[in-house]
Protein backbone atom coordinates (compact mmCIF):
# COMPACT_ATOMS: atom_id res chain seq x y z
CA UNK A 1 0.00 0.00 0.00
CA UNK A 2 0.96 3.62 -0.50
CA UNK A 3 0.09 5.28 2.79
CA UNK A 4 -0.16 9.01 3.43
CA UNK A 5 1.03 9.85 6.96
CA UNK A 6 0.41 13.18 8.65
CA UNK A 7 2.70 13.99 11.55
CA UNK A 8 5.24 11.87 9.67
CA UNK A 9 8.25 13.72 11.09
CA UNK A 10 6.99 13.69 14.68
CA UNK A 11 7.83 11.38 17.57
CA UNK A 12 5.15 8.79 16.82
CA UNK A 13 4.75 9.47 13.11
CA UNK A 14 8.44 8.94 12.32
CA UNK A 15 8.32 5.53 14.06
CA UNK A 16 5.22 4.63 12.02
CA UNK A 17 7.00 5.63 8.81
CA UNK A 18 9.90 3.28 9.57
CA UNK A 19 7.53 0.45 10.55
CA UNK A 20 5.52 0.78 7.34
CA UNK A 21 8.56 0.90 5.08
CA UNK A 22 10.17 -2.08 6.84
CA UNK A 23 6.94 -4.02 6.20
CA UNK A 24 7.10 -3.27 2.46
CA UNK A 25 4.65 -0.37 2.22
CA UNK A 26 5.36 2.91 0.46
CA UNK A 27 4.97 6.07 2.52
CA UNK A 28 4.01 9.58 1.49
CA UNK A 29 4.87 11.78 4.46
CA UNK A 30 3.47 15.24 5.14
CA UNK A 31 6.13 17.89 5.77
CA UNK A 32 5.94 21.66 6.07
CA UNK A 33 9.71 22.24 6.27
CA UNK A 34 12.89 21.43 4.38
CA UNK A 35 14.30 19.78 7.50
CA UNK A 36 11.31 17.48 7.75
CA UNK A 37 11.48 16.67 4.05
CA UNK A 38 15.14 15.66 4.35
CA UNK A 39 14.33 13.39 7.30
CA UNK A 40 11.56 11.68 5.34
CA UNK A 41 13.78 11.13 2.31
CA UNK A 42 16.51 9.71 4.57
CA UNK A 43 13.95 7.27 6.00
CA UNK A 44 12.99 6.10 2.50
CA UNK A 45 9.66 7.93 2.24
CA UNK A 46 8.28 10.26 -0.39
CA UNK A 47 7.55 13.85 0.63
CA UNK A 48 4.26 15.69 0.33
CA UNK A 49 4.67 19.37 1.15
CA UNK A 50 1.77 20.75 3.13
CA UNK A 51 0.45 21.72 6.52
CA UNK A 52 -2.30 20.71 8.94
CA UNK A 53 -3.67 24.22 8.51
CA UNK A 54 -3.94 23.74 4.73
CA UNK A 55 -6.91 21.41 4.03
CA UNK A 56 -6.25 21.37 0.30
CA UNK A 57 -2.75 19.97 0.81
CA UNK A 58 -4.25 17.22 2.99
CA UNK A 59 -6.91 16.35 0.42
CA UNK A 60 -4.28 16.14 -2.31
CA UNK A 61 -2.08 13.83 -0.23
CA UNK A 62 -4.98 11.54 0.64
CA UNK A 63 -6.25 11.47 -2.95
CA UNK A 64 -3.01 9.94 -4.25
CA UNK A 65 -2.74 7.24 -1.56
CA UNK A 66 -4.20 3.81 -0.79
CA UNK A 67 -4.84 4.79 2.82
CA UNK A 68 -4.17 7.51 5.40
CA UNK A 69 -2.75 7.52 8.93
CA UNK A 70 -3.44 10.80 10.71
CA UNK A 71 -1.10 11.40 13.67
CA UNK A 72 -0.46 15.11 13.13
CA UNK A 73 -1.48 17.45 15.96
CA UNK A 74 -0.12 20.83 17.07
CA UNK A 75 1.03 20.25 20.66
CA UNK A 76 0.80 23.81 21.89
CA UNK A 77 -1.49 23.50 24.89
CA UNK A 78 -1.67 27.26 25.38
CA UNK A 79 -3.83 27.19 22.22
CA UNK A 80 -5.47 23.83 22.81
CA UNK A 81 -8.98 24.77 21.66
CA UNK A 82 -7.64 26.38 18.50
CA UNK A 83 -5.46 23.36 17.73
CA UNK A 84 -8.39 21.00 18.32
CA UNK A 85 -10.33 22.94 15.69
CA UNK A 86 -7.40 22.64 13.26
CA UNK A 87 -7.34 18.88 13.92
CA UNK A 88 -11.08 18.64 13.27
CA UNK A 89 -10.78 20.43 9.93
CA UNK A 90 -7.78 18.29 8.96
CA UNK A 91 -9.74 15.07 9.60
CA UNK A 92 -12.69 16.43 7.62
CA UNK A 93 -10.38 17.24 4.69
CA UNK A 94 -8.78 13.80 4.71
CA UNK A 95 -12.18 12.15 4.90
CA UNK A 96 -13.55 14.18 2.01
CA UNK A 97 -10.79 12.80 -0.23
CA UNK A 98 -11.52 9.21 0.81
CA UNK A 99 -15.33 9.28 0.89
CA UNK A 100 -16.82 6.39 -1.06
CA UNK A 101 -13.42 5.02 -2.07
CA UNK A 102 -13.12 2.16 0.43
CA UNK A 103 -9.62 3.35 1.28
CA UNK A 104 -8.87 3.38 5.04
CA UNK A 105 -8.35 6.36 7.32
CA UNK A 106 -6.86 5.92 10.80
CA UNK A 107 -7.56 8.84 13.12
CA UNK A 108 -5.59 9.40 16.31
CA UNK A 109 -7.31 10.14 19.62
CA UNK A 110 -6.63 9.70 23.33
CA UNK A 111 -8.07 8.09 26.44
CA UNK A 112 -8.85 11.29 28.35
CA UNK A 113 -12.59 11.46 27.63
CA UNK A 114 -13.51 7.84 26.99
CA UNK A 115 -14.84 6.80 30.42
CA UNK A 116 -15.02 8.18 33.94
CA UNK A 117 -14.39 6.16 37.10
CA UNK A 118 -13.32 2.92 35.38
CA UNK A 119 -10.88 1.51 32.86
CA UNK A 120 -12.21 2.20 29.35
CA UNK A 121 -12.38 -0.49 26.69
CA UNK A 122 -12.60 -0.32 22.93
CA UNK A 123 -16.39 -0.69 23.15
CA UNK A 124 -16.72 2.64 24.98
CA UNK A 125 -17.80 5.58 22.87
CA UNK A 126 -16.03 8.82 23.77
CA UNK A 127 -17.69 11.61 25.66
CA UNK A 128 -18.63 14.50 23.35
CA UNK A 129 -16.22 17.45 23.03
CA UNK A 130 -16.70 20.12 25.68
CA UNK A 131 -15.17 23.49 26.58
CA UNK A 132 -13.10 21.67 29.22
CA UNK A 133 -11.76 19.19 26.63
CA UNK A 134 -12.56 20.35 23.09
CA UNK A 135 -10.69 17.72 21.09
CA UNK A 136 -13.14 16.35 18.52
CA UNK A 137 -11.04 13.70 16.73
CA UNK A 138 -13.43 10.84 17.41
CA UNK A 139 -16.60 12.86 16.97
CA UNK A 140 -15.32 13.91 13.53
CA UNK A 141 -14.44 10.30 12.70
CA UNK A 142 -18.00 9.27 13.63
CA UNK A 143 -19.36 11.91 11.28
CA UNK A 144 -17.16 10.61 8.44
CA UNK A 145 -18.27 7.05 9.17
CA UNK A 146 -21.86 8.08 8.49
CA UNK A 147 -20.73 9.54 5.16
CA UNK A 148 -19.26 6.22 4.04
CA UNK A 149 -15.60 6.74 4.91
CA UNK A 150 -13.74 3.59 6.01
CA UNK A 151 -12.48 5.24 9.18
CA UNK A 152 -11.19 3.75 12.43
CA UNK A 153 -9.64 5.28 15.55
CA UNK A 154 -6.43 4.58 17.47
CA UNK A 155 -6.53 5.81 21.06
CA UNK A 156 -3.14 6.61 22.56
CA UNK A 157 -1.97 6.61 26.17
CA UNK A 158 1.44 7.97 27.24
CA UNK A 159 3.73 6.95 24.37
CA UNK A 160 7.34 6.68 25.45
CA UNK A 161 10.93 5.73 24.88
CA UNK A 162 14.05 7.09 26.60
CA UNK A 163 13.69 10.45 24.80
CA UNK A 164 9.99 11.34 25.13
CA UNK A 165 7.18 10.14 27.38
CA UNK A 166 3.93 11.83 26.33
CA UNK A 167 2.52 14.16 28.99
CA UNK A 168 5.23 12.91 31.37
CA UNK A 169 7.72 14.90 29.31
CA UNK A 170 5.93 18.08 30.43
CA UNK A 171 5.92 16.89 34.06
CA UNK A 172 9.69 16.50 33.76
CA UNK A 173 9.98 20.07 32.51
CA UNK A 174 7.92 21.34 35.47
CA UNK A 175 10.08 19.38 37.91
CA UNK A 176 13.21 20.84 36.37
CA UNK A 177 11.82 24.36 36.66
CA UNK A 178 10.40 24.00 40.20
CA UNK A 179 13.19 21.78 41.54
CA UNK A 180 10.71 19.24 42.90
CA UNK A 181 8.59 16.42 41.51
CA UNK A 182 4.93 16.42 42.50
CA UNK A 183 1.82 14.27 42.40
CA UNK A 184 -1.77 14.97 43.47
CA UNK A 185 -3.19 13.62 46.74
CA UNK A 186 -2.07 10.03 47.32
CA UNK A 187 -0.81 9.79 43.73
CA UNK A 188 -2.64 6.53 43.10
CA UNK A 189 -4.41 7.77 39.97
CA UNK A 190 -3.00 5.82 37.04
CA UNK A 191 -1.82 6.55 33.50
CA UNK A 192 -1.77 3.94 30.74
CA UNK A 193 1.42 3.71 28.68
CA UNK A 194 3.02 2.08 25.63
CA UNK A 195 6.44 2.08 23.98
CA UNK A 196 6.65 4.04 20.73
CA UNK A 197 7.79 1.03 18.66
CA UNK A 198 4.82 -1.02 19.87
CA UNK A 199 2.60 1.92 18.91
CA UNK A 200 4.03 2.02 15.39
CA UNK A 201 3.42 -1.69 14.92
CA UNK A 202 -0.21 -1.31 16.03
CA UNK A 203 -0.82 1.43 13.44
CA UNK A 204 0.59 -0.79 10.71
CA UNK A 205 -1.56 -3.75 11.74
CA UNK A 206 -4.62 -1.51 11.97
CA UNK A 207 -4.22 0.06 8.51
CA UNK A 208 -3.61 -3.40 7.02
CA UNK A 209 -6.78 -4.70 8.70
CA UNK A 210 -8.94 -2.34 6.61
CA UNK A 211 -11.67 -2.34 9.26
CA UNK A 212 -14.50 0.20 9.37
CA UNK A 213 -15.60 1.89 12.58
CA UNK A 214 -13.07 0.07 14.79
CA UNK A 215 -11.56 1.51 17.94
CA UNK A 216 -8.07 0.34 18.88
CA UNK A 217 -6.29 0.94 22.18
CA UNK A 218 -2.50 1.19 21.93
CA UNK A 219 -2.08 0.22 25.58
CA UNK A 220 0.72 -1.96 26.95
CA UNK A 221 0.40 -0.99 30.64
CA UNK A 222 -3.18 -0.37 31.73
CA UNK A 223 -2.20 2.05 34.46
CA UNK A 224 1.03 3.24 36.07
CA UNK A 225 0.41 5.10 39.37
CA UNK A 226 1.30 8.75 38.92
CA UNK A 227 3.16 8.67 42.23
CA UNK A 228 5.52 6.07 40.71
CA UNK A 229 6.05 8.40 37.76
CA UNK A 230 6.77 11.36 40.06
CA UNK A 231 9.19 9.25 42.11
CA UNK A 232 11.04 8.14 38.97
CA UNK A 233 11.42 11.80 38.00
CA UNK A 234 12.59 12.67 41.50
CA UNK A 235 15.17 9.86 41.51
CA UNK A 236 16.64 10.93 38.21
CA UNK A 237 16.79 14.63 39.11
CA UNK A 238 17.67 14.10 42.76
CA UNK A 239 14.88 16.47 43.80
CA UNK A 240 12.19 16.10 46.50
CA UNK A 241 8.99 14.24 45.67
CA UNK A 242 5.92 15.84 47.26
CA UNK A 243 2.14 15.59 47.31
CA UNK A 244 0.03 18.54 46.20
CA UNK A 245 -3.62 19.24 46.81
CA UNK A 246 -5.75 19.67 43.66
CA UNK A 247 -5.68 23.45 44.19
CA UNK A 248 -1.90 23.48 44.63
CA UNK A 249 -1.45 21.19 41.62
CA UNK A 250 -3.36 23.62 39.39
CA UNK A 251 -0.81 26.30 40.24
CA UNK A 252 2.24 24.03 40.27
CA UNK A 253 1.59 22.27 36.94
CA UNK A 254 -0.21 25.01 34.99
CA UNK A 255 -2.18 23.56 32.06
CA UNK A 256 -0.90 20.07 32.92
CA UNK A 257 -2.82 20.31 36.19
CA UNK A 258 -6.05 19.23 34.45
CA UNK A 259 -4.45 15.82 33.76
CA UNK A 260 -2.07 14.94 36.61
CA UNK A 261 -4.73 14.02 39.16
CA UNK A 262 -6.91 12.02 36.74
CA UNK A 263 -7.06 8.36 35.85
CA UNK A 264 -6.01 8.00 32.21
CA UNK A 265 -6.21 4.21 32.03
CA UNK A 266 -7.18 1.87 29.24
CA UNK A 267 -7.56 -1.80 28.35
CA UNK A 268 -6.27 -3.24 25.07
CA UNK A 269 -7.61 -6.80 25.45
CA UNK A 270 -9.84 -6.54 22.38
CA UNK A 271 -7.19 -4.77 20.30
CA UNK A 272 -4.64 -7.47 21.04
CA UNK A 273 -7.12 -10.20 20.14
CA UNK A 274 -8.36 -8.58 16.92
CA UNK A 275 -5.00 -7.44 15.55
CA UNK A 276 -2.73 -10.09 17.05
CA UNK A 277 -0.80 -7.20 18.57
CA UNK A 278 1.49 -8.06 21.48
CA UNK A 279 3.43 -5.14 23.02
CA UNK A 280 6.99 -6.13 23.90
CA UNK A 281 8.76 -2.83 24.60
CA UNK A 282 10.09 -1.58 27.95
CA UNK A 283 7.64 -0.15 30.49
CA UNK A 284 7.24 3.54 31.26
CA UNK A 285 9.18 3.50 34.55
CA UNK A 286 11.97 1.49 32.92
CA UNK A 287 12.30 4.11 30.19
CA UNK A 288 12.16 6.95 32.73
CA UNK A 289 14.97 5.34 34.71
CA UNK A 290 17.08 5.40 31.52
CA UNK A 291 15.74 8.64 30.04
CA UNK A 292 18.15 10.77 28.03
CA UNK A 293 16.28 13.89 29.13
CA UNK A 294 17.85 13.55 32.58
CA UNK A 295 21.44 13.17 31.37
CA UNK A 296 22.05 16.91 30.98
CA UNK A 297 20.36 17.49 34.34
CA UNK A 298 22.73 15.09 36.10
CA UNK A 299 25.87 16.56 34.53
CA UNK A 300 24.88 20.22 34.80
Amino acid sequence: MKIFVTGATGFIGSAIVRELIDAGHRVLGLSRSDTGAKALIAAGAQVHRGDLKDPESLRNGAATSDGVIHTGFIHDFSKFAENCEIDKRAIEALGSALEGSGRPLLVTSGLATVAEGRTPTEEDAPLPPSPAYPRASEATAEMLLKRGVRVSVVRLPQVHNTIKQGLVTYAIAVAREKRLSAYVGDGLNRWAAVHVLDTARLYRLAVEKLATGARYHAVAEEGVPFRDIAEAIGRAMKVPVVSKSPEEAAVHFGWLGMFVGRDLTGSSVQTQRILGWRPTGPGLINDLDRAHSFAAEQTA
